[in-house]
C-alpha cells in the first residue's frame, strides 16, 4: 500500500533535512516507500501465492477506501536504541485490514506474525548505532510532524528483490477498495 504523492514528497523532504553524510542509516528511497501490512517471508511458492490472491480478492473487496493521516517519527525497539526508523499512520480501518490480511494469509499456509501490526512506515533502518546518534536529536523533535493525509484506494501484493543497492519492489497484484 503506499501513500500519496504529496506525502511521499513531504517524507522525503524530511530524510533530506534529517540525512547526514556518513549518518549509519539506510533511508528509504522516494520509490520504495510502502506500508507493509504483511511480511510474507522470503521464499514463496506460487501455489501458496495463489491462494493467497484469492483468499485476499475476496476480503479486500469489500473493504471501503481509508483516509490516513501520516503523522510523527519514531523508531523500533524506541528513538534510544533505534534499528528501524517510521512515521505513524493513523486510521481507524487501518488496524483492522491488516489483522484481515493476517488472518487470510495463515489461512492461505503463511506464518503469523510474532507481534501485533503497529501502524507505520518504515524510512530508514539503522546500520550504525553510533553513527545514527548523530541525528537523533532532529528524530526527536519531529515526534509530532504532520506529513498529511492519503486516500487509500488499493492494496498491492509486492515481491521484493533485496540487493547491496537496496530492495525493489515488483507488484504483483492489485487489489481495488471499495470507493
Amino acid at each position: 500500500m503506499r501513500v500519496s504523492d504529496e506525502v511521499e514528497a513531504a517524507l522525503a523532504g524530511f530524510i533530506d533535512e534529517v540525512r547526514l553524510p556518513d549518518d549509519g542509516i539506510a533511508w528509504a528511497r522516494l520509490e520504495n516507500l510502502h506500508v507493509t501490512l504483511k511480511f510474507l517471508g522470503a521464499a514463496i511458492d506460487s501455489a501458496r501465492l495463489l491462494a493467497l490472491e484469492k483468499a485476499l480478492n475476496r476480503t479486500i473487496r469489500d473493504v471501503s477506501a481509508l483516509q490516513v493521516r501520516t503523522r510523527g517519527i519514531g523508531a523500533f525497539p524506541d528513538l534510544r536504541r533505534p534499528r528501524i526508523l517510521w512515521t505513524g499512520l493513523e486510521c481507524e480501518g487501518l488496524v483492522e485490514l491488516a489483522a484481515e490480511i493476517e488472518i487470510v494469509a495463515v489461512e492461505a499456509g503463511f506464518d503469523r506474525a510474532e507481534r501485533p501490526w503497529a501502524p507505520h512506515l518504515t524510512i530508514g533502518r539503522v546500520r550504525d548505532p553510533r553513527k545514527a546518534r548523530r541525528v537523533r536529536a532532529t528524530l526527536e523533535s519531529a515526534q509530532t510532524r504532520e506529513f498529511g493525509e492519503s486516500r487509500i484506494s488499493e492494496v498491492s501484493l509486492y515481491r521484493s528483490h533485496p540487493s547491496s543497492r537496496g530492495s525493489t519492489y515488483e507488484p504483483l497484484a492489485v487489489f481495488p477498495l471499495r470507493l
